[in-house]
């Protein structure tokens, strides 16, 4: 069996079997050796963990998850990829791969059946227009988690960790902050991959808090409260709110709001911290209640 990470052993599998690259899963596979240590190291798996991977590829990563992992779930959409995961994890029994849409997989289910509803660990490689909603998606099905590690086009993981007054802060800082403790473990040049992206890449590790860091009466207001507060960077946070469909107050009470919070009334939304959103998110609560 080939252990993979190096360009030689990755084209030797690729020839084998005929593969040919799908553009729209986004498919860049990674072949360096102190990038995939990094990853596992980043993701502390020990062998009391369930990882569940997602976008395995031709298993590289998957490789280096058994050795570390008690046992590993690898979700992969590209079904011409199946047989070259059969054949690369051939040595292996503590695997099952799922050919699957990740969106489509209810992984809380599989928590259940494999780790008796305890935590799991997530690893993946994503294809980077699809990075933002599995994240999400995984957050928002509350999914038991402690960690999850993945690769993200640079620009992505800055966002993800940016605070107020950045020109990278907004929607998707707010929500994985909401969530979960970002740390960028690992900045991967394109030479790392093949093929080679056009962008940076980073290991990004996302360790999901014990208890939320803020107190929210709606949580799906609060995310509301934040798209349209960022939907036009430029505004003033009062236009923001009163601009956007999903906030059903008149400008007037927006602004008293806004007043209520303790800020400027021409303060944008991209000066304010996870806990004003949060107040401010309460005081309209109270207010469309009324």
């Amino acid at each position: 069996m080939a252990t993979l990470g190096n360009p030689k052993e990755t084209i030797e599998i690729l020839n084998k079997y005929h593969f040919i690259f799908q553009k729209k899963f986004g498919q860049n596979f990674l072949i360096d050796t102190h990038v995939l240590d990094k990853i596992i190291k980043s993701a502390e798996i020990t062998k009391d963990d369930l990882v569940l991977e997602i976008g395995p590829g031709i298993g590289t990563l998957t490789q280096y998850l058994l050795e570390a992992a008690r046992e590993v779930i690898a979700v992969e959409i590209d079904k011409s990829l199946i047989p070259i995961l059969n054949d690369t994890l051939s040595a292996y029994d503590n695997i099952t791969v799922i050919n699957e849409d990740i969106l489509k997989v209810d992984i809380n289910k599989l928590v259940q059946e494999k780790n008796n509803g305890r935590p799991i660990k997530i690893v993946a490689n994503l294809p980077y227009y699809i990075t933002t909603p599995i994240i999400m998606g995984l957050f928002e099905a509350h999914v038991p988690i402690q960690n999850i590690t993945v690769m993200v086009q640079k620009e992505v993981a800055d966002r993800m960790q940016s605070g107020p007054g950045s020109k990278d802060y907004g929607a998707l800082s707010l929500a994985v902050q909401y969530y979960a403790k970002p740390y960028i473990a690992a900045f991967v040049p394109p030479n790392c991959f093949m093929p080679r992206p056009n962008v940076g890449s980073a290991v990004i590790r996302l360790t999901l808090h014990e208890c939320n860091p803020v107190q929210v009466k709606d949580e799906a207001l609060l995310f509301k409260v934040i798209r349209a507060s960022f939907n036009q960077r430029r505004k003033t946070l009062v236009n923001g709110l009163n601009n956007g469909t999903e906030i059903h107050l008149s400008k007037e009470l927006i602004a008293e709001a806004i007043g209520e919070l303790g800020v400027s009334p021409t303060i944008r939304g991209e000066a304010l911290t996870l806990e004003q959103f949060a107040m401010l998110s309460n005081i309209i609560y109270d207010k469309m209640r009324k």
